[in-house]
């Protein structure tokens, strides 16, 4: 975690470990690896607070959404609404014989 260790100074966590027996002759000894453990702990933290931002996020919208807010342009009107008001304003005017 190199940015976790440049806050702190230049710590290599991957290095702390607790020895409970020192090894003998070829054998190596037994440790507990902290570092290790607090390297994975502050990785989760990390994709856990990203994923947490992302979901909150994605519920603000669709609570938005479902309000109905909305964005403040309006949407254009489709072209055949034209074609229908045109229609209607000539046979109001009297352009357009009607059958009866």
């Amino acid at each position: 975690m190199p940015p976790i260790g440049v806050l702190v100074g230049g710590i290599d966590f991957s290095s702390i470990r607790i020895v409970l027996r020192e090894g003998v002759a070829d054998a190596e000894p037994v440790a507990i690896n902290i570092g290790v453990f607090l390297n994975n702990v502050i990785s989760f933290v990390i994709v856990a607070t990203a994923v947490f931002m992302l979901v909150k996020g994605i519920n603000t919208l669709r609570r938005r959404m479902e309000r109905g807010i909305e964005p403040d342009v309006a949407p254009a009107p489709p072209p055949w609404e034209g074609y229908l008001k045109d229609i209607r304003d000539a046979v109001v005017k009297g352009d357009v014989e009607t059958r009866r």
